[in-house]
């Protein structure tokens, strides 16, 4: 842990003083230190990225753009003047906090904290927070020692520390009464968890004190203590930095009882890091917990962890958590798990709960070996192993459920499509992944689980809760090479605490400005960072669209990624990508510490978190696992029944994202920070080596910026950082001015007449009440001043030290000088004295005198006198001891004389046996006690021996288990061999019928060419479907069509209603009222008259003409009978269609009224928001006038306050010069009046002590104010909401209402269209004919080219039985054999290359012919969506034909002429369809506003729940007027009346609709401008009361300066004290009557500024508390005193403690000798287990070969069923070699044979040519050597024409290679057919894919629309129960 030290168990704590504060040493360095004041400064160093020091040698550092010369060594630098930074005088070395350096650059903070660190000094003050740097080194910081030093003591009076933090944080809560909290950040690695272990240890030990703990009884501090070792277990991991990274933020609340005593604790977790459940980079490692559950200790843990979990001992064996390391070198996974075992226990949990937790962790673990498998064609996951033994079958028995039925719901989940449940197929893939999805959300409620079952167990119900000192331990600000939703999520949670800390540390400091009195106006820095984190949280911000792209089902990174930039892309703060790691980020944030890009790639997916919900629905309903069914239980899960619903709330649980419930945790947490007194602590990694004071200047500088130190102390910049105690200051820089201190009347004077001296500019510093502030920068001018001060001074005392040491030399030398004199008179007189005899005399005699040695002998009898003083206690110790001996030996002789006389020599014996008995006894007693230690110690050994005897049998039983399945593998894997052994032989047997394989692909060929038309024939499938979808797609439109009609005869019936009205008006007030609505209705009504008339005449002209034609049409009669028929079948038809749409119109009717009845309450609604603006305007102008009147008044109250001040600031000054004259005869009282003037210094002090109360009080308005403004900020905001509210609901309004005129005037167009529309649909007809024609084409095409296909096949066929017989004929004869080679290799391969570009050609043609098929499919696609819209446009026309025939039937006049109108329109109806195709454009536009329209419909919903919440409102409100028109009695004609005036009201705001956008958006503006100005007149406020404070501060200051002179002129006079109290008393009259004339100031705005009143009385209250405090004041001075009496009688306790300690020291040292011994026994016991362990490891290592031989067996069997195919291949191929060899074998053996029959004939005629020879001479002998040559010949041929059959033989068998090649590539060609064939599968399974995802989509859409009737028709009978009401 980072700054502790290993303490050993009673040793004493080392002592903290070097690292706590630097040494004089040190110090006396660091003043020694080199440094010019003008020419010292830092310039960056770009190799080391931190800063060099340097000698400036020309340029001005006050201008930025100036070029500065440095020197550094012999090195010279030119660098801007803002890279350079001044270097901090020696004073300010190693300085504790870093805002008191008067140069606040980074080179300067980054060297102070350098130097602080390698001298050990790991903490540092930077402000308001401390900054605590990583040692990687253990120091005695944390000690029982430290905490006495920090116990009690304030920040300022102990070193920095981070106790010191805590310390102060524990005492202002108990002094405040209000909760801290301390704020810890920082990177990983850097150290943050160990300090929230050190402050919760040091809260504990403070809380707790030194009280004995009782035994046998969990303490509360222990338990808080103990949640450690869980939540690290559950929640830390190695990362690349660190060992033990905690990977979740926590807040821990630690609560304290009014009295300060412990009371229980509680913590809340943010952001787990659930990704690295299931995924690890190479370095890193996943929860530690994963990694325990292996240990050795799990086995002891009842019947052994890993029996119980089922798991094994390999970690190898589990994927999720072996990607990375697997051990960590600092970290014992065994230790660690004993630790956590012991927490659980500590912590009370029970052997259900904590097994529970074990075994779903585990489950986790095994989730990761689930491996899915494809079966089929269509992508299935499957599962085919669900034993026991089998990882689903481990991961079902960890949860308890069925391992088949959780595969099943991996594989086939069920999804609710409207009412009914379906069952959706899932791929390997989304199987894993959900796998993966469950296994992290079971751990991550685990882990929720555990942090709640801490909370309740760490809560102590006994003791009262008041207060809480809370840490927040959460990760920094994070800069990645890739950044992703956990990088922004926490990025998000550091700008928001940013702002919390600039907002708090501005106001500490300038709360400390206000106390101390100085000029200065309030400034809040907290607003800085206001921009991003309004980007994150406005309506259409970050979270905003992030929430709404995960809920959108088609959402993607890409719409994401396009939606953000839309909406943000103009934001300042919103830039592009710029980072140079990660060149695939889509956007970037300017964040406080620096530019951020991000990549926005798997956000959705992140921020869903999506689970199985049929899983999950297992997990609750069947698992055995009690936790498990707990973890759950919020979780809707898949119910197979409704649940029932209590009251209306709805299922909560399961819809939540990512964002949504992290952004409600960190509102909730930053609700409750500021709430706090917030305390902040820094954590720095210095370097990335874990080196001790090693520093990385990069690496700290980027942590400054993202922690936040920077940005700090550039705040404080601004103000007055460096701040100073007058005593301080005067005791420094009282050299300045030395005479001007003297003469000063206090400290503050003193220090303005030094500033005053060096002429310091007043924007540079501050007098305030007890300090004197500095702005950044001003105490290095002040540090010259006073050297060059010091230096004139030195040089001054030097030339007076040089004057004094030359005059003492001077003088010196005038005293020798003398001397000399002295000795030459002395030498003279003694010269002529030797001579003189009485001289003589007197020298011999003076020797012997004894007078003369009187010294001499007083020295002697003085040192005697000494020794005898100093010996004579020692002799009279000895005396004492002597005589004691000799008492004692007198005693002895006394009573051996009277033994000697009583017994004699018997007893004497006796006694010596008894003596010598006891002795033995005693010796005997001795061994028997060592011979029972060690029986004891025997048999403890022998129990211990006989307990690890019993482990390792139960090891060995493990392993012999082991060992026996592994056997058992091994005769499986055995018999898998053989089984393989058969399968070869089956093999060999199925590759020697492979010739007959190649004989079927022409089969096969065909197969193809089925399975193209089974292709074919589901595409056309595919096609339907879509036709079916688009059918859906054209109802729905058809729906909308119908309800926009229904609309528009709504309308109609609307005015009739509207007619009837007007008919029944009887009031002649209302009826005047209502002439120019009448007028302007019965316009419109005569143009929509007119605009009937003329389409009446237009339709009669298109009747006369149709007549005219009729006589044409009359020859196409008799055609048109057979047409007839058809279509009186049809009309048949249609009538019933027409039934039901009337069904469908009547209720579209009342639809439309409801629909009409909700326009007009809006209307009336938008009325009332009107009246509002209006009445808020009025308000507004209002209160303006009033803020005018009141800023009049103040500046008259203020006015007259100076004047009264200046009055009695001139009265004071009279009363002064008065006491002064008087002063004089006042000093005879001085005696009498020392009483009062003690009097007088307690009323001083309590007036003191009043004004700081006063400061608290206006520190509580301040805070009150500010509260205010927050809150008239909230309201203004929901003011802004609701008017933009308001105006959108307008503009929607006047959208629908533009769009039915839109659809009304498409309407008549299409009526003017429809005689083109037949032409257009037979062209369309022609057209889709042609394109059939055009594929018919293709297909034949096609099917032609597979044919030349296979020709070209049988062509090489063919071309390779002629090329064997050409090798046939190689054999006859070598002149044949070369001619066929150079043929071959001429002609065969050019051949063969021709052949090969033909298929690649063919290859070429069969991609175009499936881009062709592909463009057709579209074309095709295409043409039936035109045919399915044609459908429904000629549905649409027959709705207007059956509209057209009633009219017809209504019209007697037509009667006659039925067959001519029904002619007419059919005609037209043709004309209709041929106008469809110029209408497809416009259809097509009709789709894509689909999508608008169903987004507005969701819009439409939500606005509907609104104008459901607003029409309650009104029938609530036309309720009430009912019951008052009831109460009052009136009658029916009144209530009439009372209609009447409301309808014409709802048409006169129907026709101001459109005025009303535009006052709407006037008013917008007006409040955008009243806002402004009500800021504008807020900022005036503030700025006036801040002057008006100032004033009263003014007032205050003078008074305390008024009292100061009283208060000295009291010391010396009676009256002043008198006309003190008279002035005090006056202006305490003042103060009232300044308060009333408030107080009228408040009563004449009192509409206005009601909460101003509030604050005053507030104000009021507070003066009245006074009193009450300073009364509490005294009481608790009283209660200090008996506290230091308590505390001298703890002094006393604490005195015996000691003692007792020093008693426990001593037993503790016999315990370690115990322990010693123990020890001993152990290492023995640990060389067994170590045996034991070796011997398991043989036997592991002894499993693991023969595993391995196992696998080698089986790769060998692989291999050689591998080498079996070749070698049947091969078989097959050289079979026909061996028969041509065997062939030639046989012709060769019959050659042979002749050959031999030749020899042995020739050697016959050898033995009788030789015979004759011998006989006949040497004629035959010649004879027969002539035949001998020519066998020889014949002989030589023969062998040459062998060698060549060889070489043909050779010849043929590469020519057979040869083919065997060409063979191969043939099957290549197959085998890519049949991979074209797959790819056409797949394609045929994405469109099945497709069309069951629209099937999905247009089902959830009908599910919507089916919910929105519903909703409807709910909302129209309550529409209709209010109106009824």
């Amino acid at each position: 842990m980072p700054g502790h030290i290993k303490l050993v168990k009673g040793a004493v704590d080392p002592d903290p003083t070097e690292f706590l504060v630097p040494s004089m040493e040190v110090k006396r360095a660091d003043q020694a230190k080199v440094y010019d004041a003008k020419k010292s400064v830092w310039i960056p160093d770009e190799k080391t990225h931190g800063y060099k020091e340097g000698l400036i040698e020309s340029g001005d550092l006050e201008d930025p753009a100036s070029k500065c010369v440095v020197a550094v060594g012999h090195e010279k630098f030119t660098l801007k003047a803002a890279q350079v930074g001044k270097v901090n005088p020696p004073k300010f070395e190693k300085c504790e906090d870093m805002v008191n350096l008067t140069f606040l650059n980074d080179a300067s903070v980054f060297w102070n904290l350098k130097t602080r660190y390698q001298a050990k000094l790991i903490h540092t003050y930077s402000g308001l927070f401390v900054v605590v740097v990583n040692p990687y080194k253990r120091y005695p910081l944390y000690t029982h020692r430290v905490c006495k030093i920090y116990l009690g003591k304030r920040r300022n009076e102990a070193p920095p520390h981070l106790w010191a933090i805590a310390e102060g944080a524990y005492r202002n809560m108990l002094a405040n009464k209000k909760d801290n909290a301390m704020l810890i950040t920082g990177e990983s690695g850097a150290g943050k968890t160990e300090n929230t272990k050190k402050v919760i240890t040091y809260l504990a030990m403070v809380a707790t004190g030194s009280g004995k703990k009782v035994e046998k009884k969990v303490s509360l501090e222990d338990q808080i203590v103990a949640t450690n070792p869980i939540l690290e277990s559950y929640g830390n991991a190695k990362t690349a930095r660190n060992d033990n990274s905690s990977r979740f933020g926590k807040f821990i609340r630690i609560h304290f009882t009014q009295s300060g005593k412990l009371a229980g604790c509680d913590i809340v977790s943010y952001l787990l890091e659930k990704s690295r459940i299931t995924e690890q980079q190479a370095v890193e490692r996943s929860y530690h917990i994963f990694y325990q559950l292996l240990q050795p200790y799990g086995d002891g843990i009842g019947s052994g962890l890993k029996n119980m979990c089922h798991l094994s001992s390999d970690i190898y064996d589990y994927i999720y958590v072996s990607q990375g390391k697997t051990a960590v070198a600092s970290i014992d996974d065994n230790e660690e798990l004993e630790y956590t075992e012991d927490a659980f226990n500590v912590l009370g949990f029970n052997e259900e709960e904590k097994f529970g937790c074990y075994m779903l962790t585990a489950g986790v673990m095994s989730c990761g070996g689930v491996e899915f498998k494809t079966k089929g064609r269509d992508d299935q996951a499957e599962c085919e192993d669900v034993g026991p033994e089998s990882f689903p079958g481990k991961v079902a028995g960890s949860f308890g459920i069925n391992a088949a039925a959780m595969i099943k719901a991996f594989c086939k989940p069920r999804i609710k499509v409207g009412t009914e449940w379906v069952t959706k197929g899932q791929t390997c893939e989304q199987a894993t992944g959900s796998v993966g999805g469950i296994g992290r959300a079971i751990f991550d409620r685990v882990f929720k689980w555990l942090i709640e079952k801490c909370n309740d167990t760490l809560i102590d119900p006994t003791l009262k809760k008041a207060n809480f000192c809370a840490v927040l331990d959460i990760a920094g600000f994070e800069i990645f090479e890739y950044n992703g939703f956990e990088q922004i999520s926490i990025n998000f949670v550091n700008e928001k605490l940013q702002q919390f800390f600039n907002h708090h540390m501005f106001v500490v400091e300038q709360e400390e400005y206000v106390k101390e009195g100085i000029d200065w106006v309030m400034v809040d820095f907290g607003m800085d960072l206001a921009a991003a984190i309004i980007m994150f949280e406005k309506p259409m911000g970050i979270w905003a669209i992030l929430e709404e792209e995960s809920l959108f089902p088609k959402a993607t990174d890409k719409s994401f990624e396009e939606k953000l930039k839309a909406s943000l892309g103009k934001l300042p703060v919103f830039l592009k990508p710029q980072s140079k790691t990660d060149k695939n980020a889509h956007f970037a944030i300017s964040h406080y510490a620096g530019i951020v890009s991000y990549n926005v790639t798997g956000w959705l997916e992140k921020n869903k978190d999506p689970v199985n919900d049929s899983v999950v629905e297992i997990l609750k309903s069947t698992s055995s696992v009690p936790l498990l069914v707990h973890l759950w239980r919020d979780h809707p899960g898949q119910p197979t029944t409704a649940p029932k619903d209590d009251g209306k709330k709805k299922k909560k649980g399961g819809g939540k994202t990512v964002s949504s419930y992290f952004k409600g945790q960190l509102d909730d947490l930053m609700t409750t920070l500021y709430k706090t007194e917030p305390h902040f602590i820094r954590c720095v990694v210095p370097n990335t080596h874990k080196q001790p004071g090693g520093v990385e200047s990069d690496l700290v500088m980027h942590q400054y910026q993202c922690n936040g130190v920077l940005a700090g102390i550039a705040i404080c910049r601004a103000g007055f950082p460096n701040k100073m105690l007058y005593p301080e200051f005067k005791a420094r820089y009282n050299i300045l001015g030395a005479s001007l201190v003297a003469k000063a009347k206090n400290d503050k004077a003193a220090a303005g007449a030094v500033l005053d001296i060096i002429k310091l500019p007043v924007e540079k510093f501050r007098l305030g009440h007890t300090k004197v502030f500095f702005r950044a920068g001003t105490l290095g001018v002040m540090e010259e001043t006073r050297e060059d001060k010091i230096g004139s001074v030195l040089s001054w005392l030097q030339s007076g030290a040089r004057g004094k040491a030359s005059r003492m030399q001077f003088k010196k030398l005038q005293d020798q000088k003398l001397a000399l004199y002295a000795c030459q008179r002395a030498i003279r007189n003694y010269f002529t004295a030797k001579t003189w005899l009485w001289m003589q005399i007197w020298l011999a005699i003076k020797p012997n005198l004894k007078c003369t040695q009187f010294g001499k002998f007083k020295k002697e009898y003085e040192d005697k006198i000494a020794l005898a003083e100093a010996n004579i206690d020692g002799a009279l110790d000895a005396r004492s001891k002597v005589q004691a001996v000799y008492d004692g030996l007198a005693g002895q002789k006394n009573e051996l004389s009277l033994a000697l006389k009583s017994g004699g020599s018997a007893v004497q014996d006796i006694i010596d046996k008894t003596t010598r008995i006891e002795g033995q006894a005693a010796d005997v007693q001795g061994e028997l006690a060592g011979v029972v230690n060690r029986i004891k110690g025997e048999k403890a050994q022998k129990v211990a021996l006989e307990g690890q005897i019993g482990k390792i049998n139960a090891t060995v039983a493990q392993l012999e288990g082991e060992v026996g399945v592994q056997e058992g593998v091994l005769a499986s894997a055995e018999q898998d061999r053989a089984d393989k052994d058969d399968q070869i032989k089956t093999l060999k047997d199925e590759i020697a019928h492979q010739s007959d394989m190649i004989t079927k692909l022409g089969k096969e060929k065909r197969s193809v060419g089925d399975g193209r038309q089974k292709t074919e024939e589901d595409i056309q499938a595919a096609e339907d479907k879509c036709n079916h979808l688009s059918r859906v797609k054209g109802k729905l439109e058809q729906a909308l069509d119908e309800s926009e009609d229904a609309l528009e005869r709504e309308k109609k019936v609307k005015g009739d209603v509207e007619k009837a009205k007007r008919k029944i008006e009887g009031d002649l007030k209302l009826t005047q009222e209502a002439v120019s609505d009448l007028e302007r209705v019965k316009a419109e009504l005569s143009g929509t008259v007119a605009r009937k008339e003329k389409e009446g005449s237009a339709l009669g002209a298109k009747i006369d003409d149709e007549a005219t034609l009729a006589s044409k049409y009359s020859k196409q009669a008799k055609e048109l009978l057979a047409r007839l028929e058809e279509l009186d079948e049809e009309l048949v038809i249609e009538r019933g269609a027409r039934a039901k749409a009337e069904k469908s119109r009547t209720m579209l009717k009342k639809d439309i009224e409801d629909i009409a009845s909700r326009l007009e309450e809006a209307g009336s609604n938008t009325s009332t928001q009107v009246e509002l603006n209006k009445k808020r305007e009025a308000e507004l102008a209002r209160i303006k006038a009033e803020l005018e009147e009141l800023n009049i008044a103040q500046e008259g109250t203020c006015a007259a306050l100076r004047m009264k001040h200046n009055n009695t600031m001139g009265d004071l000054g009279e009363q002064i010069d008065n006491l002064n004259s008087n002063k004089v005869k006042s000093e005879k009282d001085k005696a009498g009046l020392e009483l009062d003037l003690r009097d007088a210094r307690l009323d001083l002090e309590d007036a003191v002590k009043g004004k700081a109360e006063l400061d608290k009080t206006g520190k509580l308005l301040q805070g009150s104010i500010v509260d205010s403004n927050t809150r008239l900020d909230e309201m203004a905001r929901a003011l802004n909401e609701a008017e933009s509210t308001k105006k959108r609901l307008q503009v929607e309004n006047q959208d629908l209402n533009r769009q039915i005129e839109e659809l009304e005037a498409a309407i008549a167009n299409m009526n003017k269209g429809k005689i083109s529309v037949t032409t257009q649909l037979e062209d369309t007809k022609a057209l889709a004919d042609a394109e059939a024609k055009d594929r018919a084409a293709l297909l034949t095409k096609f099917k032609m080219m597979s044919t030349d296909l296979e020709n070209l096949r049988e062509k090489l066929e063919n071309e390779a039985m002629r090329k064997s017989d050409a090798l046939k004929a190689l054999s006859k004869a070598q002149a044949e054999i070369q001619l066929w080679k150079s043929r071959y290799e001429t002609e065969g391969m050019g051949r063969i290359e021709e052949l090969e570009g033909a298929r690649a050609k063919l290859q070429a043609k069969i991609v175009e012919n499936e881009e062709l098929v592909d463009v057709l499919q579209t074309k095709v696609a295409n043409a039936e969506k035109s045919k399915g819209r044609l459908g429904t446009d000629l549905d649409d026309i027959s709705m207007e034909y059956e509209r057209v025939h009633a009219a017809a039937l209504i019209t007697e006049k037509r009667a006659k002429n039925f067959d001519k109108v029904l002619g007419e329109w059919l005609s037209k109806a043709s004309d209709v369809t041929a106008e469809v195709a110029a209408s497809q454009d416009e259809g097509r536009n009709y789709s894509s506003e689909l999508f608008r329209l169903k987004a507005a419909q969701d819009e439409a919903v939500e606005q509907l729940d609104i104008v459901k919440r607003e029409n309650k409102n009104l029938a609530d409100e036309i309720k009430d007027l009912l019951d008052q028109l009831g109460e009052g009695g009136r009658s029916i004609h009144d209530l009439d009346k009372q209609r009447r005036r409301l309808e014409q009201e709802k048409e006169e705001l129907q026709a101001a609709l459109e005025e009303a956008e535009a006052t709407l958006e006037m008013e917008e503006n007006k409040v955008l401008r009243a806002q402004l100005e009500l800021a504008q007149v807020r900022q005036e406020i503030d700025r006036r009361v801040a002057e008006k404070e100032d004033e009263f501060n003014n007032t205050r200051k003078n008074h305390a300066r008024a009292m100061d002179s009283l208060g000295a002129s009291i010391e010396t006079e009676q009256r002043a004290k008198g006309e003190g109290l008279r002035v005090k008393k006056q202006l305490e009259g003042e103060i009232n009557e300044l308060e009333i004339g408030l107080d009228h100031a408040n009563k004449a705005n009192s509409e206005g500024l009601k909460s101003i009143k509030r604050y005053q009385g507030q104000l009021r209250e507070t003066i009245q508390l006074f009193e009450d405090e300073a009364r509490a004041r005294a009481q608790i001075s009283e209660q200090v005193g008996i506290s230091e009496r308590k505390a001298a009688a703890l002094s006393g306790e604490v005195e015996e403690s000691k003692a007792l300690l020093d008693g426990a020291s001593r037993a503790q040292r016999q315990l370690q000798g115990d322990i010693a011994d123990s020890r001993g026994a152990v290492n023995n016991m640990q060389t067994i287990n170590g045996r034991d362990m070796t011997s398991k490891r043989q036997l592991e290592s002894s499993i693991h070969t023969m595993q391995a031989e196992v696998d080698g067996m089986l790769l060998a069997a692989k291999n050689a069923e591998e080498k079996s195919k070749k070698a049947m291949v091969d078989a097959a191929r050289l079979a026909d070699e061996l028969r041509a060899e065997q062939d030639h074998a046989t012709s060769l053996a019959a050659a042979r044979n002749s050959l031999s029959n030749q020899l042995g004939e020739l050697e016959g005629r050898l033995a009788d040519a030789e015979n004759a020879a011998l006989k006949g001479g040497k004629a035959s002998m010649a004879k027969m050597e002539m035949k001998i040559r020519e066998l020889e010949a014949e002989l030589a041929s023969t062998q040459s024409r062998t060698g060549e059959a060889a070489k043909a033989l050779q010849r043929g068998e590469r020519k057979a290679k040869e083919l065997a090649f060409a063979q191969g590539e043939d099957r290549k060609n197959q085998d890519k057919m049949s991979d074209l064939a797959a790819k056409l599968q797949g394609k045929i399974k994405t469109y099945k894919q497709q069309i069951e995802e629209a099937e999905e989509i247009a089902a959830l859409n009908l599910a919507k629309f089916r919910k929105a009737q519903q909703d409807l028709e709910e909302t129209e009978e309550r529409a209709k129960l209010a109106m009824v009401l």
